[in-house]
């Protein structure tokens, strides 16, 4: 079906302007609302200027600029009032101006931007370490450091790791996702757009298979059964450094593995001495209803990696692990310019704040229930729809053929249907044919409703 934009309603008197700047944050009128055509004239305008100007490798999903955005939704440069069902990848948890967050911010800047911790430390980053050794799983002596990225997370764990156990080999999953860097390309297992073009990879990174029940059909101890055997065939235990895993898949298609997986290639790792690391950048902080993603099945990790909804939009990631793995590497092995910078950990600090304060894990399950009920009924009226996953705030559905084969184009049709009316919808998986649902916690259940009804409208109309 050939797919067109809707019919602009009139600009009213509520309508913002669109010449002038607004305000973003909670107070923003929580609504969805086109004034022109997806993109918008201004828009465009900012499109041609980004092809001039911009390398053409770096994509845009949606072609329309941002002006503000807070609560549930976007609005761009042209007025248009967009639902956020995105939260710029799950970076957004609180939303994307969380009162809070930006009063830290405003008072950080004023008092100083930048130090270095390498050079002249600050209390934030100390403070924020120690909130996240307690905040995550396990009761055992912990240790953090901080750095910029999810990615530049995973490359430290994965140093730390080899240097703590002094072997070498990795071992990540099938449909996995680690970053775009040199080293997490090659742990991540898509290759386009990650990897096609951009290798030679790093050295000794293996892949074993995923739990998978919608495609493969096994219990969690029959998959973790077989990538077992595939570690101990394929490398050994006794040259494996590290295992590495999401504990639902991001961009692989948000899977969630049989229960008894994770559980089961912990036990495993702790007893061959394997470092157990869990990749929680796109599940952590109460995104999946519970704090962290590994907690729903009482996985307690060796380490973890976190970013995105660490710091409410600020660029911040962090390494939490056993005091003694953290501890084995030599001073100053770890580092890096811009790590914790003081800005971005008041930011963190805030945002773990407002966590705690909007009771944040309840606020993700009742989404979930929401999104559950929703996609449960439109299953049910529609056979493409093969499976519906996920968990709290962190919600999929796989759209299949008839012959149930993965449909990536009826899933790239629905998503621009969607884009076109005025709902940010991701898409992800590595067939590419999975709708990935991360609203923020901080959009309403009217708001959520009206953006999944724009949904089953596109699935209606394809």
């Amino acid at each position: 079906m050939t797919l067109t934009a809707p019919t602009p309603a009139p600009a009213d008197a509520a309508a913002p302007a669109a010449t002038a700047p607004q305000q973003g944050g909670p107070g923003l009128p929580q609504e969805r609302r086109l004034v022109t055509a997806i993109p918008g004239p201004k828009s465009v305008e900012l499109m041609q200027r980004k092809h001039a100007a911009v390398s053409s490798s770096v994509g845009t999903m949606m072609p329309v600029y941002t002006a503000a955005a807070g609560g549930g939704v976007l609005v761009d440069v042209d007025g248009n009032s967009l639902i956020d069902l995105g939260s710029g990848i799950a970076v957004t948890t609180v939303g994307n101006a969380d009162p809070h967050v930006a009063a830290a911010v405003m008072a950080q800047v004023q008092s100083f931007t930048h130090t270095c911790f390498m050079v002249t430390p600050y209390d934030n980053y100390v403070t924020l370490a120690e909130k996240l050794n307690a905040l995550t799983p396990g009761d055992h002596a912990k240790k953090s450091a901080l750095f910029n990225s999810g990615a530049e997370a995973v490359e430290n764990a994965i140093k730390i790791a080899r240097y703590y156990t002094g072997k070498s080999a990795v071992v990540a999953f099938d449909h996995g996702y680690h970053g775009r860097t040199n080293l997490t390309m090659a742990l991540t297992a898509k290759a386009m757009p990650y990897k096609a073009g951009f290798g030679p990879f790093a050295p000794d990174v293996y892949r074993a298979p995923m739990s998978y029940p919608f495609r493969d059909g096994l219990s969690g101890a029959e998959a973790a059964k077989r990538a077992i055997h595939t570690m101990e065939k394929q490398i050994g235990a006794d040259r494996l450094a590290a295992i590495i895993i999401e504990p639902i898949q991001g961009e692989g298609g948000f899977v969630v593995p049989a229960p008894g997986f994770l559980p089961a290639l912990q036990k495993w790792a702790n007893e061959n001495g394997v470092v157990f690391i869990a990749d929680e950048v796109q599940t952590g902080f109460a995104r999946t209803g519970q704090m962290f993603a590994s907690e729903h099945e009482g996985v307690v990790p060796d380490m973890m990696t976190l970013a995105k909804g660490i710091a409410g939009g600020l660029p911040l990631a962090a390494v939490v692990g056993r005091a003694e793995i953290m501890d084995a590497p030599h001073t100053g092995g770890l580092g890096g310019t811009y790590g914790g910078n003081p800005i971005a950990t008041a930011a963190a600090l805030a945002t773990l704040d407002s966590y705690e304060a909007n009771d944040s894990l309840a606020r993700a399950a009742e989404l979930g229930a929401i999104m559950t009920e929703v996609l449960t009924a439109l299953q049910a009226q529609d056979a493409r729809i093969g499976d519906i996953r996920g968990r709290g705030a962190m919600m999929a559905i796989e759209l299949v053929t008839a012959e149930g084969a993965p449909d990536a184009a009826l899933t790239a049709a629905v998503a621009k249907h969607c884009h076109l009316n005025g709902v940010i919808v991701l898409t992800c998986g590595t067939d590419g044919n999975v709708f990935r649902l991360l609203p923020p916690l901080s959009i309403s259940d009217e708001l959520l409703r009206e953006g999944l009804g724009v949904l089953a409208e596109a699935l209606a109309a394809n």
